[in-house]
């Protein structure tokens, strides 16, 4: 079956803990800090798999997560970095933040593989806090947290030519014609709720079909899943419009087919289309066919009728539609330009341009909150076992000027204030006590 759409989970490592160590050796007095850092969190890649063309591995599981990095050692040993776990996917997935719907798995253009979630960063071993007025620094930093995150993939189909037309108007019956494709055919004035794909052959070359589900009045409007089919039609070079002749209005069904397609995207009133008139293995078809045939040729469109039960023209159509992609821009050439639309609105994991704002709010009478990317990163971060970690936490609350925040925004001793997920109590003279 084929998937369009798939909802995962994702989890990077987090950063190892730095450790408080000391050289302690024979004939090495005061051998001073010694412990080592913490190792990066694993990194969560999505990698392209030129061979997939459905989103069906990411149905199967559901939540991936990858190893935490090792702590760091006695004798400044780092820790070893966390494994990266790659989640193989089809060419121009695009996955959207599930909470902010910011995009955050595009591929970039040209590009094999991209991190989708990004390993915390490894805590610091006392080694790196010593200084000309602390050379024993009992203090070290936790491992950062890895991004953890829902993640909302969609692939948007990039075939050659893209099957539309009202539900049963045999667009299935066609695509099982022309290529070695298996959908689901039955006689029912609705629709099926997957796209098909298939390949056909002309001239010993490949045309990839994709035959989108029927679309209905409203579509453009989400009517039957109006906008999940829709934005396959944006991702085809050429368009088979497949008109049902056994229906009463087939050229209504026309006009109002390519009506809800502008509505839906405007671009696609320039989408090349091959309209192919259907059933002609019918008495009633075959009456109406000459009306039909004139009312197009009028508009300026290529036109032909074929019978997809009998194959009757089915391989003339198929020798039109390639002299048509001959004349078009190459599969390549649109996965290009999609993945550069995509780059463009691509949320980048990199630090953010200034990280060191912070807004503080009233919870409740009592209790505050300090929120900011930088202060819940050194609050997630600093080790509370140590005191002189805690101390270095209160010097860069009043380095961000939070400390004087506070105190203007009217936090007395006693109050709580919550940053991250660690919640302090306001003491004596601006100090944190636990």
């Amino acid at each position: 079956m084929f998937y369009d759409q798939a909802k995962i989970f994702v989890k990077a490592g987090d950063g190892g803990n730095g450790i408080v160590a000391f050289r302690r050796e024979k004939y090495v007095p005061r051998g001073g800090p010694f412990g080592g850092n913490g190792g990066r969190g694993g990194n969560i890649y999505l990698v392209v798999d030129p061979d997939l063309n459905t989103l069906f591995s990411f149905r199967n599981q559901v939540h991936y997560r990858a190893d935490r990095g090792s702590h760091g050692g006695g004798a400044k040993k780092p820790g070893a970095p966390g494994e990266d776990p790659h989640l193989a996917g089809p060419p121009a997935p695009l996955g959207r933040d599930a909470e902010t719907g910011e995009s955050r798995a595009a591929l970039p253009k040209g590009g094999k593989e991209m991190i989708i979630a990004q390993g915390g960063g490894g805590g610091r071993g006392n080694t790196a806090f010593k200084s000309a007025r602390n050379n024993a620094p009992r203090i070290a930093e936790k491992g950062e947290a890895g991004v953890e995150l829902w993640l909302e993939m969609e692939l948007k189909l990039v075939a050659d030519v893209g099957i539309v037309g009202v539900p049963n108007a045999g667009k299935s019956t066609l695509l099982s014609v022309i290529s070695a494709a298996k959908p689901k055919i039955a006689d029912y004035p609705f629709t099926t709720i997957t796209p098909n794909l298939g390949v056909a052959e002309v001239a010993h070359k490949q045309i990839v079909v994709v035959d989108i589900p029927g679309l209905l009045e409203g579509a453009h409007e989400g009517t039957g899943l109006g906008h999940t089919f829709l934005r396959h039609v944006e991702r085809t070079r050429l368009l088979i419009h497949l008109l049902n002749g056994d229906s009463p209005d087939p050229l209504g069904d026309y006009e109002a087919i390519n009506q809800e397609m502008i509505l839906f995207n405007p671009i696609l009133a320039e989408r090349p289309q091959l309209v192919v008139f259907n059933k002609m293995d019918l008495p009633d078809a075959q009456a109406k066919w000459p009306a039909v045939m004139a009312a197009i040729q009028t508009a300026g469109m290529p036109v032909l009728a074929i019978s997809a039960v009998t194959k009757e023209n089915v391989p003339q159509m198929l020798y039109q539609v390639q002299e048509m992609l001959d004349a078009l821009p190459s599969r390549a050439e649109i996965l290009a330009d999609l993945k550069t639309d995509m780059d463009e609105e691509m949320v980048e994991f990199t630090p953010e341009e200034d990280e060191r704002t912070f807004q503080i709010h009233e919870l409740e009478p009592g209790v505050w909150q300090v929120k900011g990317v930088a202060i819940e990163r050194a609050a997630q971060m600093t080790n509370w076992d140590y005191y002189e970690a805690a101390m270095r936490f209160q010097r860069i609350l009043n380095a961000m000027g939070i400390t004087e925040s506070l105190r203007d925004a009217g936090v007395r001793e006693g109050h709580s204030v919550v940053i991250g997920e660690k919640e302090l109590v306001w003491g004596f003279e601006n100090a944190f006590g636990e």
